[in-house]
């Protein structure tokens, strides 16, 4: 008998890749509560959440470990095997805290975007700013390619942001290609999943199946919605995992330009030009960056929660160096 068929569920599990105690599993748990609460923000990525906390390729990493040999093992009946291979312990980490904060978090980012939308936009400017400055000092130099695939970032972004969302089918193929597209949007940094939704004409669609999961026309699109995020996730992470081991500089050096480009849709203060009613909800789709009309306690609070969110991130960036 070979080693595999002697393990032990446990051994299984912990053979996989991932945090070694309970309380680095709980870390890896909180920023994937981070991760899931921009996730649900038309403007904020999961994905510059993941680069943020400096979780980011271990994500790739993990993601691309299902793959055709886990597969294998699947077909032949050996599941400890197959748990052994992919970065179980990671991936439960992850998506467990991304699953809360959906849950949980989801209502609450909701009611504060709706209410108090000037701090929270505050909040995540300061946040992206800093970020973009922390992912910015690993390219190590930026002329040449790594300059020229920043500007490209930047632009695609750009683009992006500014695309007015259109009216598109409902027909099963076109969910499970958004699906597809809105996933891939997720793990890249500065574009936003949720907004990427909105530009397809389906975040209405979708949220709205989320309300009534059990009915079986909803249950079938979620399944539908969902196969397609799989297939994405999977296919996509490759793509990625692949840049980055053999184009590290360049990569890092285009996701940062794509954090860059979509700042301008995180400014706190616009002028409205177009907005859509969205599950009784007042959305923003269209909006022109404007400085405040007046500079009163609101701002100074806007400035402040800014000031906070760069902190933070630098905070982050100094324990996680410390830590190294």
């Amino acid at each position: 008998m070979t080693r595999e068929n002697n393990m032990t569920w446990k051994d299984a599990f912990l053979t996989s890749p991932g945090p070694n105690s309970i309380k680095s599993a709980a870390g890896l748990s909180l920023k994937g509560i981070c991760m899931g609460s921009a996730d649900v923000i038309p403007g904020v990525s999961g994905g510059t959440i993941a680069l943020i906390t400096g979780i980011y390729e271990q994500l790739i990493e993990a993601i691309r470990s299902i793959d055709s040999v886990m597969l294998k093992k699947l077909l032949k009946v050996d599941l400890k095997g197959a748990l052994a291979h992919i970065h179980a312990r990671f991936l439960i980490s992850v998506f467990l805290g991304i699953a809360i904060a959906i849950v949980s978090l989801a209502r609450l980012m909701n009611y504060l975007l709706y209410h108090h939308p000037v701090q929270i936009w505050s909040l995540f400017f300061g946040l992206i700013v800093a970020s973009i400055l922390v992912v910015g000092k690993q390219v190590k130099h930026w002329w040449g390619s790594a300059g020229i695939n920043f500007i490209a970032g930047t632009a695609a972004a750009t683009i992006l942001v500014n695309l007015i969302p259109v009216a598109t089918p409902e027909e099963l193929w076109f969910i499970f290609l958004c699906g597809i597209i809105a996933i891939c949007a997720m793990i890249l940094p500065g574009i936003s999943g949720a907004f990427i939704l909105l530009i397809l004409g389906k975040y209405e669609f979708i949220t709205a199946t989320l309300k009534n999961p059990f009915l079986a026309q909803n249950f079938l699109i979620i399944v539908v919605f969902g196969a397609g995020c799989g297939i994405g996730l999977l296919g996509f992470s490759r793509v990625l995992n692949y840049f980055l081991l053999r184009f590290h500089n360049m990569t890092i050096a285009f996701l940062t330009g794509l954090m860059t480009g979509s700042i301008q849709k995180i400014w706190p203060w616009k002028e409205v030009l177009e907005t859509r009613i969205i599950r009784g909800k007042t959305h923003v789709l269209w909006g022109r960056n404007i400085l405040p009309d007046t500079v009163d306690g609101e701002v100074f609070f806007a400035v402040f929660l800014a000031v906070m969110g760069f902190i933070a991130v630098m905070a982050i960036e100094a324990l996680s160096k410390k830590k190294v």
